[in-house]
């Protein structure tokens, strides 16, 4: 073994060392409840009583939504800063940009004609 790999061996144990010495001292020293409250088994919905059944399904239409809304709000954060450093970028950056764009239509174009994210 050279001696180049030998910090970051070092780092590799002092890190892995640290990590169980926290995960051991938390199992010893945890705070125990003295009396098992039955409301700590209750659903919590922001300070209100839950109505019915709080173990609902939902349907899976929700969360291809919510998918999309993540994939267009990420393809935001990345369009900001293009656009803020477009002088800067040149030519090949609108190209690469709208290339870019383009990907992502496609992709929202087949979630639209597969009826993905069609509010029902």
């Amino acid at each position: 073994m050279t001696q180049q790999w030998l910090p970051a061996f070092a780092y590799l144990a002092i890190a892995a060392s640290a990590s169980a010495i926290m995960i051991i001292a938390g199992l010893i020293l945890r705070v125990k409840a003295k009396v098992d409250e039955p409301s700590k088994y209750d659903t919590y919905e922001c300070g209100e009583e839950p109505d019915g059944n709080t173990w609902i399904r939902f349907h899976p239409r929700y969360y291809v939504v919510a998918l999309v809304f993540v994939l267009f709000d990420a393809e935001a954060a990345f369009v900001l800063p293009w656009a803020l450093n477009l002088r800067e970028l040149g030519q090949f950056a609108i190209l690469e940009m709208f290339l870019f764009l383009a990907v992502l239509m496609v992709g929202w174009l087949y979630a639209v004609r597969k009826g993905a994210i069609q509010w029902q």
